[in-house]
């Protein structure tokens, strides 16, 4: 009942900067947190960034001072900046936005199809 549409990623030079966007649609009441998670060859997915509906922002310490989340609650959408990229951030990033229905006023928590960021020279 809620569809993640997720766009940006790509190849991009050490050193070099994405942004992926994140947009939430279907039935939905509210949207609490959205968030960015990433998955690298033989290893488990992990955190990236997370932010609230009101705007509290958590990082993974690997990221900190070089990616930016954002979100605009009009578009239900949410950003993440990516600066300074290093070949260690290469991996699937996906995102994850979880809130309430519309048609139920439960809760969901949506996971995005992802996207392949990858940083070499």
């Amino acid at each position: 009942q809620v569809q993640l549409v997720v766009s940006g990623g790509g190849l991009v030079q050490p050193g070099g900067s994405l942004r992926l966007s994140c947009a939430a649609s279907g039935s939905i009441f509210s949207i609490n947190v959205m968030g960015w998670y990433r998955q690298a060859p033989g290893n488990q997915r992990e955190h990236v960034a997370t932010i609230t509906s009101g705007g509290t922002t958590n990082y993974a310490d690997s990221v900190k001072g070089r990616f930016t989340i954002s979100r605009d609650n009009a578009k239900n959408t949410v950003y993440l900046q990516m600066n300074s990229l290093k070949p260690e951030d290469t991996a699937y990033y996906v995102c994850n936005v979880g809130g309430i229905l519309s048609s139920t006023l439960r809760r969901f928590d949506s996971w995005g199809q992802g996207t392949q960021v990858t940083v070499s020279s």
